[in-house]
């Protein structure tokens, strides 16, 4: 009983926040006479949204699409450079810096490069979305890897253990809580990549919509495209969040949160 009502709050108290919030955003702007072309009352970006939901849907597919692609990519490249980085010294010594320095270059000035190379269009989106979310995936999963116990090697080494088994049969399993707090973050960083690079190098996808309707001073528009990529970026938070209390429930802080 006692789960059944955690679990339950869990759901209630950010949808009420959530509901607070707007409420409150909706009474100040009405309250304060705010123009819409300053900031719009969730009503009206809710009608905007009503209006032009087919023009939104099509585009968020696409904003949708290639930002999985270039997390996915992220996805493979982290996680075999952080296995790489984490498993071996001479690596960490030669590839993190280098890692770190391309990390440290502004995603939007890599955007023209990628049109230069690839002309304009979804290859971009994808390329970004990759740049910028690779590197929290390679951080998490070589931390995971080289903060294993010294002690806990020797144990394993005195047994016959193999530095291969080591690291795939206890490195690999005990760096999955830090890959999977790494999904979470990635992912929206993933969609940032996209939405920058559609605003500067697409003909279609969210950003694209946004650019377009802030030329046109429709702000509603503008702030409905922010409300989509909200909702996409907090529904694969939360699936990723799902995936890894399944999957890596022996490293929570209790059961109860297993559902």
């Amino acid at each position: 009983m006692r789960k059944k009502k955690k679990n339950r709050n869990a759901v209630l108290v950010p949808l009420l926040i959530t509901v607070a919030f707007f409420v409150l955003w909706e009474l100040f702007c009405w309250a304060f006479k705010v123009d819409v072309f300053i900031l719009p009352r969730p009503s009206v970006i809710l009608a905007s949204m009503w209006n032009h939901h087919t023009i939104i849907l099509t585009n968020s597919i696409q904003t949708f699409v290639t930002t999985m692609l270039g997390f996915g990519l992220a996805v493979a490249v982290g996680l075999l450079l952080g296995m790489l980085v984490g498993a071996s010294p001479a690596v960490y010594q030669g590839v993190y810096p280098i890692m770190v320095g391309l990390n440290s270059i502004p995603k939007v000035a890599i955007v023209p490069i990628l049109v230069i190379w690839f002309g304009i269009g979804a290859v971009p989106a994808v390329l970004t979305a990759f740049s910028i979310a690779f590197f929290p995936i390679m951080v998490n999963v070589a931390t995971g890897l080289a903060t294993m116990e010294p002690e806990l090697r020797d144990v394993l080494r005195s047994l016959g253990a193999r530095k291969s088994h080591i690291l795939w049969k206890v490195g690999v399993p005990r760096s999955m809580p830090f890959f999977f707090a790494s999904l979470k973050v990635a992912i929206g960083m993933a969609f940032i990549g996209s939405v920058v690079s559609e605003t500067m190098a697409s003909n279609n996808g969210i950003g694209f919509l946004m650019m377009t309707a802030s030329a046109r001073f429709d702000v509603p528009l503008v702030f409905a495209g922010l409300f989509v990529i909200a909702l996409m970026g907090v529904g694969m938070y939360e699936f990723f969040a799902a995936l890894e209390r399944r999957v890596t429930f022996w490293a929570m802080r209790g059961n109860e949160i297993v559902t």
